[in-house]
């Protein structure tokens, strides 16, 4: 069961334009709700009525409190009230909530995430303990972020642009053609990104016999899978929720025409 938690604020950095890392300390929120990197928070912006899905980047089991770690862009009135806070004041958090990335020990993952996606997968990076690579794709040099971070802890660490400005002049699936191309001896392919990137992902993914499981972006409303707000179509023709039955699913179940 998810945790509603009053978090106090302990460290907040910004990472480029309108993009921040925040730091909380939860109580035993991590403790009692962890269960695999992917998940994430439901943070309550007032005055605003609905509340917030922020992924979480890393989080740890620790005395005295639990931290977790979000990174989050300013996309709305909500977003920009929580890049407001400071120091010392703290959020009403619901969490740890959704189920994340199935990972092995001593698994070897090929990471792929793409803007805003990029900060979930670095849980993933960490867990890997230095068997991962990861492809991270960007709009141009400008909206890089956590390139060290995951430089520091992958095996090796790739940046792609729309516009050609720093390294790759493509999209992730096209760099992760180019990787699977030449060594697919991967666990999975993990992804997190916009719905596009995560298709072509996968479609590559398939095609070179390496399992791939995407972690979703919708609008969540409730958070713990009461409202239809975030209901996506699955191959099967049924319907699931984004925010209790995922956000992350095998790429194979999803409807990508949907």
């Amino acid at each position: 069961m998810p945790i509603q938690q009053q978090c106090t604020v302990i460290d907040k950095t910004p990472l480029g334009a309108d993009t921040w890392w925040m730091t909380l300390s939860c109580g035993n929120m991590v403790e009692k709700t962890f269960r695999a990197p992917g998940q994430f928070v439901h943070i309550a912006c007032p005055p605003y009525f609905l509340r917030r899905p922020i992924s979480v980047a890393t989080c740890q089991s620790d005395a005295p409190d639990d931290g977790l770690s979000i990174v989050f862009q300013v996309r709305g009135e909500g977003t920009r009230w929580l890049a407001q806070r400071c120091e010392g004041e703290t959020l009403d958090v619901l969490g740890l909530l959704g189920n994340g990335f199935t990972m092995v020990p001593g698994g070897r993952y090929l990471l792929a995430g793409g803007g805003i996606g990029v900060p979930p997968l670095y849980g993933c990076a960490q867990y890997a303990d230095g068997k991962a690579l990861a492809v991270l794709g960007f709009r141009s040099q400008e909206q890089v972020i956590m390139a060290d971070a995951f430089a520091g802890v992958c095996e090796g660490s790739f940046l792609c642009t729309d516009d050609g400005s720093v390294g790759f002049h493509g999209f992730v699936h096209q760099k992760v053609e180019e990787m699977l191309r030449k060594d697919n001896a991967f666990t999975a392919v993990l992804a997190c990104g916009p719905k596009p990137m995560l298709k072509g992902v996968a479609e590559v993914a398939e095609r070179y016999g390496v399992p791939c499981q995407v972690s979703m972006e919708e609008r969540m409303a409730c958070g713990v899978g009461a409202c239809l707000g975030c209901a996506t179509p699955m191959a099967d023709g049924s319907m699931k929720h984004v925010c209790k039955d995922g956000p992350v699913f095998d790429a194979s179940e999803v409807d990508w025409n949907g």
